[in-house]
């Protein structure tokens, strides 16, 4: 049986204003004309303690397919940075807002609902998945969505994300909230977690299936860490790659079979030139490093699924690494863009290289079961406050963070708390 169900709305009193503190609740359903977010503008783009700034700005107003959520708890992801930084794109030459709400996951309550919504009623408890699109071309009406033209991410392809005390979403961009976690936990995990389903189940016939093998990078990070227990609830076996030997418990207690330490080898960067002695010394501590990986999967078996997102420092090995016929799918370049691999390893083997992102409803909604279910742990690593923003932005930016994921306080007053009843009890912020 689920772990989550109903519950009854809680009633209370409260002055109808134009703008109220952070933590301080309005009505049930009144929209203030205005509210506080963390805004970034194109002329202060750079690292996220100068990008990221405090402003008064009006509340969204919402369609008739929309929904205004009222941000209990909001997730750090690292498209927070690009955003703050303007690459790889300004997220201005998607929408072309004067100013950028950064933030793509939330946990929160709807707070208005547009005329044509009919699953979610003001007072519902929600986390908010991040795809939209405009839900009349031909992927998306028996297709893939996330190959429609229009597909763009919330909170970092528009304006108007999670970091903001009220947030505008498409209503298909609603998931039943996990109300056996706290706000802060139920805010953390949507975009890593229905992006690392799409990469190992949503790319068949390449996905990941009883007894085979996936190599995981970053694997006590966000992606990783659900990427691992996502492989074990499949009857998979997950090998982790660190890069730091205090990661290492944390990552065997998600369930992986084993792991690696990337520090203990040097065949990171782009490729060096095929046939000089540069691209021989990779070549040594890349095959080094596929006994590390036999020495876990049994010699000769090589990983049936690489689930890349670092890009630039670890692709060639990846792409050397994978089994014939195998699959190194990738979401992201978070140590830079230009990945270089030797093709002879690519045609010979007939390996596919496949790009993912983000994930549809339908799997983002079979992500969030496992979460509703109990099946898969948030791993929260960290929570911050409002105040905070930009420093958990900056930790992520510089590699400092802490396993696992992160978190602000948006609306909820201090961490620890379920309800909407536990919010006011604990009254506004200090």
């Amino acid at each position: 049986m689920a772990l989550d169900e109903a519950r009854m709305l809680t009633q209370y009193e409260a002055p109808e204003k134009d703008l109220y503190e952070l933590g301080e609740m309005p009505p049930l359903g009144h929209v203030p004309s205005q509210m506080y977010a963390w805004a970034i503008r194109r002329e202060r783009h750079g690292e996220p303690d100068k990008s990221f700034q405090v402003e008064v700005v009006e509340t969204p107003k919402i369609d008739a397919h929309e929904v205004l959520v009222l941000v209990m708890a909001a997730g750090v992801n690292y498209n927070g940075v690009w955003a703050g930084l303007g690459v790889p794109i300004s997220p201005f030459d998607s929408h072309g807002a004067d100013y950028h709400i950064a933030g793509s996951d939330a946990s929160g309550i709807v707070w208005k609902v547009g005329s044509k919504v009919k699953n979610w009623n003001v007072g519902d408890e929600v986390v908010i998945h991040c795809n939209q699109d405009d839900g009349d071309d031909e992927e998306c009406n028996g297709g893939d969505p996330m190959y429609s033209p229009t597909q763009r991410i919330w909170g970092y392809e528009t304006p108007d994300g999670s970091f903001a005390q009220f947030t505008r979403v498409q209503a298909q961009q609603l998931l039943m909230r996990p109300t056996h976690l706290t706000w802060e936990e139920s805010a953390c995990y949507t975009l890593t977690l229905a992006t690392a389903y799409r990469m190992l189940f949503g790319h068949a016939p390449h996905d990941i299936k009883p007894g085979q093998h996936v190599l995981v990078w970053g694997a006590s990070g966000g992606l990783g860490s659900y990427a691992i227990q996502l492989a074990k609830a499949a009857g998979a076996h997950a090998i982790g790659v660190i890069s730091d030997e205090d990661k290492r418990d944390f990552v065997m207690s998600l369930g992986a079979k084993g792991v690696i330490n990337r520090n203990d080898f040097s065949c990171w960067g782009q490729l060096p030139t095929v046939n000089t002695p540069e691209y021989a010394a990779w070549f040594g501590e890349a095959r080094r490093f596929g006994k590390a990986i036999w020495d876990i999967t049994g010699k000769g078996n090589n990983v049936d699924m690489v689930f890349e997102h670092p890009g630039e420092a670890t692709f060639p090995v990846s792409s050397f690494v994978c089994k014939k016929g195998g699959m190194i799918v990738i979401c992201a370049g978070t140590s830079g863009f230009n990945c270089t691999f030797d093709v002879r390893y690519i045609w010979m083997h007939q390996k596919r290289i496949q790009g993912s992102h983000f994930a549809h409803l339908k799997q983002a909604a079979s992500a969030n079961r496992l979460m509703c279910e109990g099946l898969i742990n948030p791993c929260m690593s960290e929570v911050f406050s409002w105040n905070e923003i930009p420093q958990a932005h900056i930790k992520m930016l510089r590699n400092q963070h802490k396993p696992g994921n992160m978190s602000v306080l948006v609306q909820s007053p201090k961490a620890g708390l379920k309800t909407l009843e536990d919010v006011l009890n604990a009254g506004p912020m200090t």
